[in-house]
């Protein structure tokens, strides 16, 4: 295989992995616990949170432990949708 053919697959192989990784920056992930609903993007940023109708706020620890649960809900989610997508070029220059 020449040097020339080699450069095209290594840009053809950038050009995919740029659109996936696009792609899944661009999609919404719901996380979700008993009292709260949170939606990440794909770059795991928090898009919004929503709290279960009628939550009482007597208890603010046990609500946080619901948030966090709910984000890692959603941040699971989205490490799985890059290893569906990506598989084995998720590694790929610390891309991801």
């Amino acid at each position: 295989m020449n040097m020339q053919n080699l450069m095209a697959q290594a840009q053809k192989m950038q050009r995919d992995v740029q659109k996936k990784k696009a792609e899944l920056d661009a999609t919404l992930f719901t996380g979700k616990s008993e009292l709260v609903e949170v939606v990440l993007n794909g770059k795991k940023e928090m898009v919004s949170i929503k709290f279960k109708e009628g939550i009482e706020l007597d208890d603010v620890e046990m609500l946080e432990d619901m948030i966090v649960l709910a984000s890692k809900d959603a941040t699971t989610k989205i490490d799985q949708a890059i290893e569906e997508k990506m598989g084995s070029l998720g590694g790929l220059g610390g891309l991801f």
